[in-house]
């Protein structure tokens, strides 16, 4: 290409799309590790990691969606294939465990991190790209309630491992809420679901207008179902106070017994009333929820939401097998965490850009025994780069520090020579004299 053209040739100015999240290294770092402890925390109880595609086929996956959801989908076509990109995880592990169902051992315990793409209007910490990460337990035909108990202290172990904050899991049971709106003779039980699941949002006064116009209860009906939603107090305190209502209704006393065997078992697991609590508000707007339902915020930014939720659905594959498939899970937004807590200042950063550990530098002559040294420091299980290029000893320590590398190792002739040489801690400045791995073990930070 001669000058002229290369002078003429357009610059095209380096851009993402709209609602799409991209991390500097420092971020992405911190992200990664995140990922890293939620996906060891799922499989410290043994759920088994499942990657599904990011497209399927259109008929497939909105087979039960529609309205908004069936809007924000991306859909194109490619030949005679009519494709989406998932919206979610839930449909196509509900896919997969209802196409694989005879190769499958039930109860089904999975974990899937992936990215979902919703092409809804992007706004601060929404994305249309985005990362959840999602268990859910599978049964065939049923599924014990200790199961909802154990989802709770997955959420306890993976949030004390993340060392985010003080946070509270909230529960409540979808069929006590339903049992005590049929006592009340309201018919519209899913759209008062709905409703009263925006008590925190919109608040309680809101919340009785709209039961009053949308779902036409009497001003008396709509005040007995705010009374209902405001009994508080300790767990016990909560569970007497719905004994005392002796409402006879089955669908209320079973999602009562439900609760209190939940909050037992959880008790059981080792999580005290300090991270977990009744709330009676928490409905879950979704109407495939059926018993558990959950939600978890951080205690010292409430303004953030809803930062892991799900429940309890009694079909999970029923568009694509006639088999009963049970389950209980929840999902954490992961790109939205990560997002609105770096927006609070919640995160704390270590100047660390790269996985590196130990930043080995040749002088002169000492390539190919600094690559051997490095080679076997990697092999002992450090995380080692090698600086390759030319340059003045200050631009190889400023390349170290930049990336908050924490340790360095010149290797010269002298060190080739007696086999041994220094490995420096960057951010005191002290130096230790090493000749293998082992020497290393108690000097280098991991």
């Amino acid at each position: 290409m001669s000058e002229n053209q290369n002078n003429q040739r357009k610059i095209v100015e380096p851009s993402i799309l709209s609602g799409f999240m991209e991390l500097l290294p420092k971020e992405q770092m911190i992200m990664t590790r995140m990922t890293d402890i939620i996906k060891k925390t799922f499989e410290s109880y043994g759920f088994i990691p499942l990657d599904t595609p990011v497209l399927e086929k259109s008929e497939v996956l909105l087979a039960k969606s529609g309205g908004e959801t069936a809007k924000q989908v991306y859909r194109f076509n490619k030949g005679d294939s009519d494709i989406a990109m998932r919206f979610d995880l839930t449909v196509p592990l509900a896919r997969y465990v209802a196409q694989h169902y005879g190769e499958l051992t039930f109860p089904f315990r999975r974990y899937h991190i992936g990215k979902v793409y919703r092409g809804e209007k992007p706004q601060k910490g929404r994305f249309r790209e985005f990362y959840q990460c999602d268990i859910d337990i599978i049964g065939n035909g049923s599924l014990g309630i200790v199961n909802d108990a154990e989802i709770v202290s997955v959420i306890f172990s993976t949030f004390k491992a993340l060392n985010i904050g003080s946070f509270k899991i909230m529960i409540n049971n979808r069929k006590l809420l339903n049992g005590y709106f049929e006592y009340l003779q309201i018919e519209n039980t899913v759209e008062t679901l709905r409703i009263v699941d925006k008590i925190d949002k919109i608040g309680r006064d809101n919340v009785k207008k709209e039961l009053i116009k949308e779902v036409n209860l009497t001003e008396d009906t709509a005040e007995n179902v705010l009374k209902f939603l405001d009994n508080s107090g300790s767990i016990a305190d909560i569970l007497e106070g719905l004994k005392a209502y002796d409402i006879p209704n089955d669908k209320f006393k079973e999602g009562l017994a439900e609760l209190e065997a939940v909050c037992e078992n959880i008790k059981a697991l080792g999580v005290s009333e300090e991270y977990f609590t009744v709330n009676l508000k928490i409905a879950r707007g979704l109407d495939y929820y059926t018993g558990t339902v959950y939600e978890t915020m951080l205690c010292d930014y409430p303004q953030l939401g809803s930062i892991c939720s799900g429940g309890r659905y009694d079909e999970l594959a029923s568009n694509y097998t006639k088999q009963s498939l049970p389950g209980v899970g929840i999902s954490i937004g992961l790109s939205r965490l990560f997002y609105q807590l770096n927006e609070v200042g919640a995160i704390q950063y270590d100047n660390r850009c790269t996985p590196t550990e130990i930043l080995f530098i040749p002088m002169s002559d000492t390539v190919q025994y600094t690559l051997e040294k490095a080679t076997e420091f990697r092999k002992a299980g450090y995380a080692v780069e090698v600086y390759m290029n030319d340059g003045k000893m200050a631009k190889k320590l400023t390349y170290a520090n930049k990336l908050g590398i924490p340790y360095v190792a010149i290797i010269g002739g002298d060190e080739m020579t007696q086999g041994v040489f220094k490995i420096k801690d960057m951010e005191s400045g002290q130096q230790y004299e090493v000749s293998t791995p082992e020497d290393a073990a108690n000097i280098v930070k991991k």
